[in-house]
């Protein structure tokens, strides 16, 4: 059976200088801006700064200033799952109305079948696949006049102290441990893709 991931909450607000301030339920900030080549920068009020970057198929590839890197897998109605399904961030900026008490009425537990975890590792090659995957996802997107991903709508990006908080970094490559519970870095909440502020 499938351990329920913790839930962590938060909200978007769109700053005077186009970017974007994100609050945790847990007390954590973010502070993050698109970049020219479509990334999203960010730092939080624990010391921790990177980059996210939205790769095919709702991937997110975050990526630590020390150079560790950790991925998410956008889920959909402003849900991104982190650090091998530990963590679910939830986006309430996107929720509003109606179907938004619905969602968060019904828990995570709900919610819980439906959710894919992200993959622990991928080589060069694999994230370039999934780059040229993403590419071709934006222009039939823009073919069609529409978008519905969630980066696009500000909803991927999440974090928690916990899930993606860095380890330490021996020869560059993704830790197996998964021992990042400890509250001396907490992570900001990336997902790549939910900040509809980035625009």
């Amino acid at each position: 059976m499938q351990q329920q991931p913790r839930v962590i909450t938060y909200q978007d607000e769109l700053l005077a200088d186009g970017s974007v301030r994100r609050v945790f339920n847990d007390g954590r900030q973010e502070w993050r801006r698109r970049l020219p080549d479509g990334r999203v920068e960010w730092r939080d009020n624990q010391g921790f700064a990177g980059s996210d970057e939205l790769l095919g198929d709702g991937i997110i590839k975050r990526t630590f200033n020390q150079g560790q890197v950790i991925y998410a897998r956008e889920q959909g109605y402003g849900r991104t799952l982190w650090h091998r399904g530990q963590v679910l961030t939830v986006n309430q900026t996107s929720f509003g109305g109606r179907v938004g008490a619905i969602l968060m009425g019904m828990g995570a537990g709900f919610l819980l079948g439906s959710l894919v975890p992200p993959p622990e590792y991928l080589s060069p090659e694999q994230e370039e696949m999934l780059r040229q995957k993403a590419l071709q996802q934006q222009r039939q997107t823009s073919d069609s006049g529409g978008s519905s991903s969630d980066w696009d709508s500000s909803d991927s990006s999440d974090s928690d102290s916990d899930w993606d908080r860095p380890e330490p970094v021996g020869d560059g490559s993704v830790s197996d441990s998964g021992d990042w519970g400890d509250d001396s870095s907490p992570f900001d909440g990336g997902d790549i893709g939910d900040v509809g502020d980035f625009g």
